[in-house]
């Protein structure tokens, strides 16, 4: 794949959303606020804040939302699993971003309290799985709810169709949209596609990409959710162990390679994975030759 530079209609196109993690370190923090304040001027239609297993990050995640909600000019979502709570505990956290603002959740099962790879056993008094947990957002408000998609299946899943089918019932409970997980082989994507939209789902499905900061890393993150890395990442990364200018150049030309190709497929919403780091995404989104808000406002001014 070769990067061919975006029409001005198809750039005009573009919708873009960004995710991020609260902060574990003060360190963490600081760099998390200011990747957010640099990629602020992207103007994303949302942002989303990962919720950790068992919610064992949600005290983080309610001040990292509330401070966006407060502070920034972005829609923000708040991701919600419900693994390991109760129903009565779901509900709790729910009216505790409801009351700083949230009215968008990405609903999620969420990972096994005892960590991934553990077997996942649904509360006996609570919700069973992400299906569920849509259908309880939805009985509680008129929330506007995201939930996963897995491009080469969940990992748990038994094959495509149980996957498909769970992300049918999400649809079907009121979710409206679905962000996938990573991924790199763009004809996965739309095969997948192609099946979503043969069971009759027809809510958005918002490819999820993932900017290469750290290609070991990555290589962790995807075997931990049944994501596949094609043996030409290492090729294009070989011989980069000690040049990070040349890295996170060739980091920039695949996402943006790959943006510019689903574009050219039909599609025009992208959710980016930033890990906290605005560097290599704003330079993805310049790769594509998309503007800032600032900057346009700026050239508009001057002509």
């Amino acid at each position: 794949m070769s990067f061919v530079p975006l029409s001005a209609a198809e750039r005009a196109d573009i919708r873009i959303s960004f995710e991020f993690f609260p902060a574990k370190a003060e360190d963490m923090e600081a760099q998390l606020w200011a990747s957010i304040s640099d990629l602020v001027d992207w103007k994303p239609e949302f942002v989303s804040v990962t919720y950790g297993a068992g919610g064992s990050t949600k005290a983080p995640t309610l001040s990292t939302v509330r401070r966006l909600i407060d502070e920034t000019p972005l829609k923000t979502a708040a991701h919600l699993t419900c693994v390991g709570a109760t129903r009565e505990e779901v509900h709790q956290v729910v009216d505790e971003f409801r009351a700083v603002g949230v009215n968008h959740f990405v609903a999620l099962r969420g990972d096994p309290v005892q960590g991934v790879g553990a077997a996942y056993q649904p509360h006996p008094g609570g919700y069973a799985n992400a299906a569920e947990l849509a259908g309880a957002l939805r009985g509680i408000a008129d929330f506007e709810i995201s939930v996963s998609a897995y491009p080469e299946k969940h990992p748990e899943s038994r094959d495509v169709s149980a996957d498909i089918d769970m992300l049918k019932r999400k649809v079907d409970n009121g979710a409206h949209r679905a962000l996938t997980q990573f991924f790199f082989d763009n004809d996965v994507y739309e095969r997948y596609l192609e099946r979503v939209r043969a069971a009759g789902i027809s809510v958005p499905v918002v490819p999820g990409i993932m900017p290469i900061q750290n290609l070991a890393q990555l290589k962790r993150f995807a075997s931990a959710c049944g994501s596949s890395v094609p043996s030409w990442l290492d090729e294009r990364f070989a011989g980069t162990e000690d040049h990070p200018a040349e890295r996170a150049k060739i980091a920039t030309s695949i996402a943006a390679e790959q943006i510019a190709d689903l574009c050219r497929r039909g599609v025009n919403e992208f959710h980016i994975y930033t890990m906290n780091r605005s560097q290599l995404t704003s330079a993805v989104l310049e790769r594509l030759g998309l503007e800032r808000a600032g900057r346009a406002a700026d050239a508009g001014a001057a002509a």
